[in-house]
């Protein structure tokens, strides 16, 4: 059931040419050709409300642009423009930089640190206010991450 739903995120999300490099837990692994990106990707097992979008967490790679490993979250709500994100893996805290729906690492080292916090933990969540103020977090499942990232991370070496 996992599965289907992953998969069903990556169907309904359009690309001129993606390539799944497999499925692992609650994470799944894709390239895209145009242009070259390989990620991981999963959806959250638990989401702070109804959304117009899925939410999502990716770790992705762009070689031509000598990205590596970038943390994105859509989030499954829209924040309040006032209010911080906070990512927490584990005991570590991380502070996100957002726009309305979405967050990233400010930096590549802050990349590099939640990545290396992904890699020995359980689950990892992401809380915010709402709009409207109320606060909500999505959750997601760690199991499979690791593997997924390396394997994204594979799918783009030699291309």
């Amino acid at each position: 059931m996992k599965r289907l739903a992953l998969l069903a995120l990556m169907v309904a999300t359009p690309a001129a040419a993606r390539d799944s490099l497999g499925v692992f837990d609650r994470w799944g692994a894709f390239t895209d050709a145009a242009p070259l990106s390989c990620y991981a990707i999963a959806q959250p097992v638990e989401a702070g409300g109804a959304s117009r979008w899925r939410p999502f967490a990716s770790i992705a790679s762009w070689p031509g642009r000598g990205i590596r490993n970038q943390l994105h979250i859509r989030l499954s709500r829209e924040r309040n423009p006032q209010s911080r994100v906070t990512l927490s893996i584990g005991e570590r805290r991380f502070e996100l930089v957002a726009g309305n729906a979405d967050a990233w690492a400010p930096d590549r080292r802050t990349d590099a640190a939640i990545i290396a916090a992904l890699r020995s933990s359980r689950s990892m969540s992401v809380e915010t206010l709402a709009k409207s103020g109320a606060p909500f977090a999505d959750v997601y499942a760690l199991r499979g991450a690791a593997t997924a990232i390396d394997a994204a991370s594979l799918g783009c070496v030699g291309r």
